[in-house]
């Protein structure tokens, strides 16, 4: 029964990527657990426990969508990140907040069909040899009542022996396939068709009483019943493979499987993740008059759908009462208390993640598997040149980007971005012309400080603020 991360494992796998944060990785770790726990609770209970929504409060940078994002890879859910302060009340120009669950149900439906594509994958691959081969030996059609007037002689050297075109077609074909098989005509320009879609219309707003979703749907019923477009394309067999792989493995996965699928992949495994849901809280709990009316229409759309309610998308119905809803905020001008109430209860657990200090910064460049260090020294292992930090250079690093973000603005583990590039810049453009194949760069404190002296001293980062 043991077949899912434990919150200890969902958290170790968590630190692999994000530093410190111990409390907010807790909280979502409990939270992914408990989806689990759920689907294999008593079957009259299931449909009565409701997720846990988490608000996460702290500045920008220091890891909120990171941790949302790294817990969808985790339980290999669908997932999607949306803007708050993107949407408008229903009946303004803009984007409803019910788009948000029609986005998930899409990214779900790719997720489901990608993977049926890549077990069928082996099956497409054949039927495209055969189009290939199609196209490298078309038939000739023979004349009504013509007789094949080929034949091959005997191994003996005797007389010749008839075959029939179907035979000797079979028999090319069979040579050709080999040839295919060992890369030999790669190269080949060889005229293929290939689907044509239909152009889409721009939609600049559903009419009155159709919603997006409805709307996009009928495009897509009235796409289907127009007849499939094809166009022939003269392109290498390298490229004709490409070109009709993912065609023949859609032709070989039901559609419908897929939508029913992912449906319910994202009812009960999709996370929504809203970012800046403190641009749409009242700022100072006012909500009188100016942007404020609007921001709580906002909050009040929010409000049913992160309750649980059911949704139209285009692949059907969406309910959301088990989808997990992790919002995040800086709240620097506004409080969590802003917010409207009821949807303050939606939101039952919170955490505040703390700020970035200058050891946090030091084990950011040096700890995580995707550590910005590594992956500048995965760009420049590609030119063959071989780039390392010692760790003093790392602290002095972390140091400077701790003063910058204390004096300028914090803007949290990005300004590790700001001064990397400032430090990597030169040595960036100098590879491969001034620094070829097999040279070592070693980063030093000395170096970061002769090439960031600048940026220290005259703190004037207008151009690297993120």
């Amino acid at each position: 029964m043991q077949d899912f991360l434990t919150p200890a494992q969902i958290v170790a796998e968590l630190d692999k990527y994000i530093i410190g944060q111990h409390e907010a990785k807790r909280h979502v770790a409990i939270a992914l657990r408990n989806r689990w726990r759920r689907l294999h609770a008593p079957a009259d209970m299931q449909a009565e426990i409701v997720p846990n929504n988490i608000l996460m409060i702290g500045a920008t940078g220091v890891g909120k969508t990171e941790i949302a994002r790294r817990l969808a890879h985790l339980s290999d859910a669908p997932f999607v990140k949306v803007e708050a302060s993107k949407f408008t009340e229903v009946g303004y120009v803009g984007r409803d907040v019910e788009s948000m669950v029609r986005d998930l149900a899409e990214q779900s439906v790719n997720r489901v069909k990608a993977r049926r594509q890549e077990a069928v994958k082996a099956q497409a691959a054949d039927a495209v040899e055969e189009l290939i081969l199609d196209a490298l030996i078309p038939a000739v059609p023979r004349p009504a009542g013509a007789k094949p007037s080929v034949g091959f002689p005997t191994s003996g050297g005797g007389e010749d022996l008839p075959h029939s075109d179907a035979e000797l077609n079979e028999r090319t074909r069979e040579r050709f396939r080999q040839k295919i098989k060992n890369g030999e005509l790669e190269d080949r320009r060889i005229e293929i068709q290939v689907a044509q879609s239909w152009p889409s219309v721009g939609i600049m707003g559903a009419p009155p009483g159709m919603d997006e979703s409805t709307l996009s749907g009928l495009q897509d019923m009235l796409g289907n019943m127009m007849p499939k477009k094809t166009r022939k394309r003269k392109v290498t067999v390298a490229e004709a493979r490409k070109l009709l792989l993912d065609e023949e493995a859609a032709k070989l996965i039901d559609m419908d499987e897929v939508k029913d699928e992912a449906i319910r992949q994202a009812e009960n495994a999709g996370i929504i993740f809203i970012d800046e849901i403190d641009k749409v809280a009242s700022s100072g709990g006012s909500g009188k008059g100016g942007p404020d009316v609007s921001r709580q229409g906002v909050q009040r759309d929010l409000l049913p759908i992160v309750e649980g309610s059911a949704v139209n998308t285009k692949y059907g119905i969406v309910n959301t009462d088990h989808i997990l809803f992790i919002a995040a905020g800086a709240f620097h001008v506004s409080k969590p208390s802003d917010l409207i109430p009821e949807l303050q209860g939606r939101f039952p657990i919170r955490v505040e993640l703390q700020s970035l200090t200058k050891e946090d910064f030091f084990r950011i460049l040096k700890d995580p598997k995707n550590a910005l260090t590594k992956q500048y020294e995965a760009l420049l292992k590609a030119e063959e040149v071989e780039l390392t930090f010692d760790d003093a250079a790392l602290e002095r690093l972390a140091e400077i980007a701790s003063e910058i973000n204390a004096e300028v603005e914090n803007i949290g583990a990005r300004r590790l971005h700001t001064v990397m590039s400032r430090l990597l810049n030169d040595i960036l453009y100098d590879v491969p012309d001034k620094i070829g194949a097999n040279a070592h760069i070693l980063i030093t404190a000395a170096l970061v400080d002769e090439r960031l002296n600048d940026m220290v001293k005259n703190r004037d980062l207008s151009q690297y603020i993120l």
